[in-house]
């Protein structure tokens, strides 16, 4: 197959072509196969934060609530690592076939999982299904972007990425049934809901088979007659065969290959040094605030509240449900009022939400269900929030370097934040109401500092093509 070398200056109207598509059945189907992945997440996170005061009693796992969060942890660590190795590998080879191997890797994890015999076995487990999930990430939201018309990519990103919460539902409503006592042993049914989840991985592995390449990548590869056909193709099951449209005019792309670490730090450090800084406040900022708050959700309500954990996950589905209709509805706004408004009203808001709902918390104003509604409520707009921040770091970069910065954006934000579940849990552990309105604290001002950081750094790339954010192919580059 031939490809055109690095580093020459091509026209192509591929882009634009994907970019003038309307809104089809076909732009659904790539959505569903690939967004699948944050309702996976979702539903990880969920049985993990359900089914944690249940790992500590003892004929499960006796797992104490400090070790619990150190089992979310190893999680955490593992999206870090799967991030990194995978981006790497996805824009060095493709964004298809990453998808089967990392899904292949969370299935295998999570069916383990379920089957773990003591704490070493299970924070391992939890480690590799964590790294599957990572992978995913960089993957996915690179395909997507790449693969979606520019004047809907803000909101399809918002509400793409705010299906994590639909897995989050699932994940309760399964913990509702399978950590019922009346209907089964809390010694099994933790083990199935994890196996559940790899059922629901076996189920992606199928829906995945027919999702494209990205043309966009083909392009950057130097592989203009591969991308083009594939354009060609994409069109006709959209448009349907043989139904014109005109051509739009071409634009310049450089032909990158797969690029090298020299290539990546000039981007990052270098050209886009502001969109770096950018995207690094914002990917901390929201990580830390959810892990903080959604991996110790559980342990909360138990621990303050006196919630059975079979009742636990009746308590997560309205709370899911808020976060996913505040990227469903506030998601165009993106689109329309703009990028920099929304991102930082958005995140100054959640902030200030969650402060107040922590001071209700410590002065004990709250029952578990006006906490669950409190926390509604704050992330209603934190779920518009935080799935900015991963939009952001995607349109922002070019496509040569768009999953190893999604990677490394993500990475190090969850490396920041992988202290923030086994802190929360020791915290809870303790029972002082005090030291976690402290916490909660700070999570709410790293909010209010992203938000600040976005009135003045975040761009209008509301509606713009990716190659327009990308800048002038001819300006100079590192050899890749």
């Amino acid at each position: 197959m031939e490809e055109l070398p690095v580093g020459t200056i091509v026209s192509t109207t591929v882009p634009p072509r994907l970019d003038r598509l309307p809104w089809s059945a076909w732009h659904r189907r790539v959505i569903l196969a690939l967004g699948i992945t944050w309702t996976l997440d979702g539903l990880e996170a969920t049985l993990i934060s359900a089914a944690g005061p249940v790992l500590t009693q003892p004929d499960t796992l006796g797992l104490t609530e400090g070790q619990v969060g150190i089992a979310n942890g190893c999680y955490l660590a593992g999206e870090v690592a799967g991030a990194l190795v995978f981006g790497h590998l996805t824009d060095r080879y493709g964004r298809k076939r990453l998808f089967l191997v990392t899904i292949g890797l969370y299935l295998v994890a999570t069916a383990l999982t379920g089957a773990s015999p003591n704490l070493l076995f299970f924070t391992v487990c939890r480690f590799f299904a964590g790294a599957g999930i990572g992978g995913e990430y960089a993957a996915i939201n690179s395909a997507i972007d790449e693969l979606v018309p520019a004047r809907v990519r803000g909101h399809v990103d918002l509400v793409v990425n705010g299906s994590y919460w639909l897995g989050v539902a699932m994940g309760a409503a399964l913990t509702v049934v399978l950590l019922n006592e009346a209907l089964l042993p809390h010694a099994i049914g933790w083990r199935l809901i994890f196996g559940l989840g790899a059922i629901l991985g076996v189920a992606i592995l199928r829906v995945r088979r027919d999702v494209t390449e990205s043309p966009r990548w083909l392009v950057m590869h130097g592989r203009l007659a591969e991308a083009d056909a594939l354009a060609t193709h994409i069109e006709e099951v959209v448009r349907g065969p043989g139904t014109p449209a005109p051509e739009p005019p071409p634009v310049r792309v450089r032909v990158s290959g797969a690029v090298g670490f020299r290539y990546v730090a000039h981007m990052v450090l270098s050209r886009h040094r502001r969109r770096a800084a950018l995207g690094l406040v914002l990917m901390v900022a929201q990580a830390f605030f959810y892990n903080a708050i959604f991996f110790s959700y559980g342990l909360v309500l138990h621990r303050f509240y006196g919630v059975p954990p079979d009742r636990i996950g009746l308590y997560m589905i309205p709370f899911a449900i808020g976060n996913f209709l505040g990227p469903a509805l506030l998601g165009r706004l993106f689109d329309t009022v703009g990028r920099r408004v929304m991102i930082s009203t958005t995140y100054v808001l959640s902030g200030v939400l969650l402060t107040l709902t922590g001071w209700a918390f410590v002065n004990g104003w709250l029952t578990a269900t006006t906490q669950t509604l409190a926390w509604c409520a704050v992330f209603f707009v934190a779920s518009s929030a935080a799935s900015s921040a991963y939009l952001t770091v995607s349109e922002l970069f070019p496509v040569e370097i768009r999953g190893i910065a999604i990677a490394l954006f993500f990475s190090v934000a969850a490396s920041v934040s992988i202290v923030a579940p086994v802190v929360f849990g020791a915290i809870i552990e303790s029972g002082s109401r005090a030291a976690l309105f402290a916490g909660t604290n700070v999570a709410a001002a790293m909010m209010v500092v992203a938000g600040l950081t976005a009135a003045v750094l975040a761009e209008d790339a509301e509606q713009k093509s990716l190659e327009h954010l990308a800048g002038d192919p001819a300006t100079p580059h590192p050899v890749p």
